[in-house]
């Protein structure tokens, strides 16, 4: 297991005139590579062949270094490393680097800073024990009732279940009663869109009534900071184009969509509300810091909905950068606190420039 112990060694030994920010090439790599160049920094891109094009052609002018590797895997490989570390590399984690590289390599065998908390990123998955759930739970967040078997439905609930094909997408399916479960899970099971193994691990949750808001943050270990970088709402497949028929014709196809996250809008909210967010946020980052010490380092979010109530329900967490670039062009809460447009990836630099000023490089990394 990596330790922090290992890292502050490996990030005091770093040339501090010469830290550049690294990301996997997929997810986020843009903005983060984007708010990297406005604020002044090299960055490094670790790509997979067949998938580089992106960022070494059409946009290979946000990345000064080029890592092409067989897998995104290799990264954990001694070679890949060396190389990461010898460009002085502060690495900022996204949901392709946890699902690509894995939990286990990121946490025993990846020896390059993280901007982030590395042992929290497995916090996302439904089977770790103190997980994105229980902290929730812990931090006295609203969320959503879970169902422990199909037989405790009794309202209107979401299904969440691995695709059988693509493991990183999840085949969300509705079901209002045990009977309803049944018949649905079988005809998912049927057309080969799940397995009969992923349904048994199935996370089965009350469906929360309500506007959908990803409320993005970011938390500064320097300053002990919140700050709030925007709302998004998310672009779904093949969901959205079912939605976009009349209800007649939705009936008639009798389909069985599938929540599959395609893309990002931008959204606001109405500012009577921003408090109740912030402290949301708040009671998030301070559950972190006594379950997970030092807590959850730089981006994430909390994905939830607001119901007729008022009250936010979170459903969500994403332990990383989110990944929505909307973010920044749409949201106007970080220019009421900076004067400026301020997205994810310039969030990050600003810290990490910060750091290396105060020489507290190690305070921000795991």
């Amino acid at each position: 297991m990596i330790n922090r112990n290992i890292i502050r060694k490996i990030v005091n030994e770093y040339d501090e005139r010469h830290v550049r920010i690294g990301v996997l090439g997929s997810h986020s790599a843009l903005e983060i590579a984007y708010g990297a160049k406005q604020e002044g920094f090299e960055t490094v891109v670790v790509c997979q062949k067949g998938r580089e094009e992106t960022y070494t052609k059409y946009y290979h002018n946000l990345f000064d270094h080029v890592l092409l590797l067989d897998r995104f895997a290799d990264v954990v490989k001694e070679d890949s490393l060396e190389k990461l570390r010898g460009l002085n590399t502060i690495f900022v984690p996204n949901r392709s680097f946890s699902v690509y590289v894995g939990y286990d390599n990121i946490e025993k065998r990846f020896t390059v800073p993280i901007m982030g908390n590395r042992y929290m990123l497995k916090t996302e998955e439904r089977d770790t024990p103190k997980n994105q759930y229980y902290l929730l739970q812990r931090a006295g967040i609203p969320t959503p009732k879970t169902f422990k078997s199909p037989e405790e439905i009794d309202r209107l609930a979401i299904v969440k279940v691995p695709e059988k094909e693509r493991a990183i997408e999840r085949a969300f399916f509705y079901a209002s009663s045990p009977e309803e479960f049944r018949r649905k899970a079988e005809e998912r099971v049927g057309k080969g869109i799940i397995s009969p193994e992923a349904l048994e691990k199935a996370v089965i949750e009350e469906y929360v009534i309500g506007a959908k808001f990803n409320a993005n943050f970011f938390w500064s270990p320097l300053t002990d900071e919140i700050d709030l970088l925007g709302f998004d709402r998310r672009i779904q497949t093949d969901l959205d184009g079912v939605l976009d028929l009349p209800a007649q014709e939705q009936l008639e196809l009798n389909i069985p969509t599938q929540n599959i996250e395609i893309g990002h809008m931008g959204a606001t909210i109405r500012e009577s509300q921003l408090e109740k967010i912030f402290k949301a946020g708040e009671r998030f980052v301070e559950t972190c810091k006594q379950e997970y010490p030092p807590g959850i380092i730089g981006l994430f979010a909390l994905q939830g909905a607001i119901t007729k109530n008022l009250d936010f329900y979170v459903f969500d967490v994403s332990p990383r950068v989110p990944g929505c670039p909307c973010v920044e062009p749409t949201s106007p809460y970080m220019k009421y606190k900076y004067g400026m447009e301020v997205g994810p990836g310039r969030r990050v630099a600003m810290e990490i420039k910060r750091a290396v000023k105060e020489n507290r490089l190690e305070d921000i990394v795991t």
